[in-house]
């Protein structure tokens, strides 16, 4: 202890000097009219140092090709950097993309948690069915497959991932059991979906299904008469400034973008975190419904690994000062990750271009963990 007065002292000297230096800053916000309020790093309590070691981080995987890092505290967004890589569009390769702050990106699976927003937005309007109700309600064409045990599928079950329904995405694309894949080539997607056998009873085992959330965008357009991009556009992308996006059509009839199809700026993609953290106002607008954001990040079920799962958001914790932390996590194929920390009031967006490599779950994890997470100092 005694050894670190003189730098104490010397540290005092060069801050009071007039030629003392600020110090280093990396990824600062630039200005646009988009909403965001911008603050310093250290107003917000972070240590910009540790920050500036993204690129070390970074480089411990030489083939890390992360496009985007968005860091938001407090409500200010803070940090921005961006990279430049290799890509994809809804998998049509895009070569090297140069990424900034007005170039969008894939968001994946994260389109999944978005549209359990439009699921929250509906219901307050009374234009989404009871949670509790049966699925095949809202389906009547397809009463020739309705039986007691599908019967009982409620629309909470398939914003849990725990339909109960015969459903296995883990495999590759040309395996005919992907029924990702099945899905995506079917004339009728939604028969191929309620099509499938009954392997647990609903809302007891978790498995991950992009037709459950491809069932919640078809009740979308049916409630509300409207597509669900008009639908999104209208009552949450124009509401958060964030009018430059793109939903694309998936699927072989082009009606499944609910669960991988969105994309979205980097920093507008933050503001879905800053819905969750401020009940969903954005700058003072109700935006969500109050009360939407805490039901949809409750654990609700038991998902893959040690994750809980809400409604279509992943929960997780990491190790911080000494304790555990709790965060929600919007996760797409490919290292998209929102992460959002209610008790730091921190938002991290993080997008990279890993859709065919375990890299996606590892770089992402690591410039949270081992970059903003030690950034914060208070």
């Amino acid at each position: 202890m005694m050894r670190l007065v003189p730098l104490l002292l010397a540290f005092v000297a060069l801050s009071t000097a007039a030629s003392a230096e600020e110090p280093k800053v990396c990824g600062a916000p630039v200005t646009l009219n988009d909403g965001w309020s911008l603050a310093s790093q250290t107003d917000v309590g972070l240590d910009p140092a540790k920050l500036c070691e993204l690129d070390s981080a970074i480089g411990q995987w030489p083939a890390a090709n992360i496009h985007a890092v968005v860091v938001v505290r407090n409500g200010k967004l803070v940090m921005e950097r961006y990279f430049a890589g290799e890509d994809e569009r809804w998998g049509d390769k895009l070569g090297r993309v140069d990424y900034g702050p007005e170039v969008r990106h894939d968001l994946r699976s994260i389109s999944k948690s978005v549209t359990s927003l439009l699921v929250g937005i509906a219901l307050a309007e009374g234009k989404f069915p009871p949670l509790d109700s049966s699925v095949f309600d809202a389906f009547p064409d397809y009463a020739d497959l309705r039986t007691p045990e599908k019967a009982r599928i409620t629309f909470r079950d398939l914003l849990t991932m725990s339909s109960g329904l015969d459903w296995e995405e883990d495999l590759p694309w040309d395996d005919p059991r992907n029924n990702e894949a099945g899905m995506m080539r079917a004339a009728d997607p939604f028969r191929y979906i309620l099509s499938r056998p009954v392997a647990y009873p609903p809302g007891t085992v978790y498995a991950y299904s992009g037709g459950g959330t491809s069932l919640l965008g078809e009740t979308l357009v049916r409630s509300t008469g409207k597509s669900l991009r008009d639908y999104a556009r209208e009552k949450l992308f124009l509401p958060i400034g964030a009018s430059d996006f793109e939903w694309l059509d998936a699927g072989a009839t082009g009606k499944l973008g609910a669960f991988g199809s969105l994309r979205l700026r980097p920093r507008d993609a933050a503001k879905l975190g800053r819905l969750l953290l401020a009940d969903g106002q954005w700058n003072g607008r109700q935006v969500v419904p109050g009360g939407w954001a805490a039901q949809s990040t409750k654990p609700r079920i038991n998902g893959a690994g040690l994750f809980f799962y809400g409604y279509q958001w992943w929960l997780g914790r990491s190790f911080f000062q000494g304790d555990e932390l709790t965060w929600t996590a919007g996760v797409g194929l490919g290292g998209q990750r929102l992460y959002v920390v209610p008790a730091l009031d921190l938002i991290v967006m993080i997008n990279s271009g890993h859709y065919h490599s375990p890299l996606q779950s590892i770089v992402p994890a690591a410039i949270f963990s081992r970059v903003v997470l030690p950034a914060v100092k208070d």
